[in-house]
């Protein structure tokens, strides 16, 4: 039995997987400067994360992948293809916020220019960061494409969607059915970390959340 067959039995009965994977580090992720929509590549350390996440990744067997169409999701997404024979599905609606006069701006330099504002979205207020978009317009535009793929999986199939930090908490805030002020509440995904939704029998739940290694399976009364 080759891998791949081995974990699709495995997995047989367990329902569809979505795989949110974030792409690898830029250069801007190190000065922390925020990216939005500017397609910036990944470093030599981003791109040796992706050769590492693929190589875990692919042991899922996964069915599909998607991904956002900025060069670091894109390009993290292709360690993934080569490893797998999958080919990638480039997806515009599943870029990052577009956050205005945010974007190429420090983490210090936000808070400088724009105090007010940034607290005001800390705390969970409707806020169009830099005359940008709000988060729930960024859920609208991203959990339906997410949606759209995983509708095309087999019923145990996995979908891996490579996309980023700010995009994957909105649409997983979204599936999960989460109320826009608590969507802060999941935290943030490391470079080429992954969150893991299951499609139970009442929706989509949250199985593993910022996650570097494979999934394992949950052991206890609430499975």
């Amino acid at each position: 039995m080759t891998a791949a067959a081995g974990a699709a039995a495995k997995n047989a009965g367990r329902g569809r997987r979505v795989i949110l994977w974030r792409h690898g580090q830029t250069s801007w992720n190190v000065e922390r400067r925020f990216q939005g929509t500017t397609d910036v590549d990944l470093t030599d350390t981003g791109r040796a994360q992706a050769k590492r996440a693929a190589k875990l990744l692919a042991r899922l067997a996964p069915d599909a992948i998607v991904a956002s169409d900025l060069r670091r999701a894109a390009d993290t997404a292709s360690e993934l293809a080569a490893l797998t024979g999958l080919e990638v599905a480039r997806e515009e609606g599943l870029r990052e916020t577009f956050a205005g006069v945010w974007q190429g701006l420090t983490h210090d330099e936000i808070i400088a220019r724009h105090g007010d504002e940034y607290m005001a979205w800390k705390q969970g207020e409707p806020v169009r960061r830099g005359g940008g978009e709000l988060e729930t317009e960024v859920a609208d535009r991203a959990a339906p494409v997410v949606l759209r793929h995983a509708e095309k999986l087999p019923v145990d199939g996995t979908l891996v969607v490579v996309s980023h930090g700010g995009t994957i908490r909105t649409t997983i805030g979204r599936l999960l059915g989460l109320d826009a002020h608590l969507w802060e509440g999941l935290g943030g995904l490391s470079n080429c970390c992954w969150s893991v939704l299951g499609q139970g029998a009442r929706g989509w739940r949250l199985l593993e959340h910022n996650a570097g290694s494979l999934p394992e399976p949950v052991l206890g009364d609430d499975t």
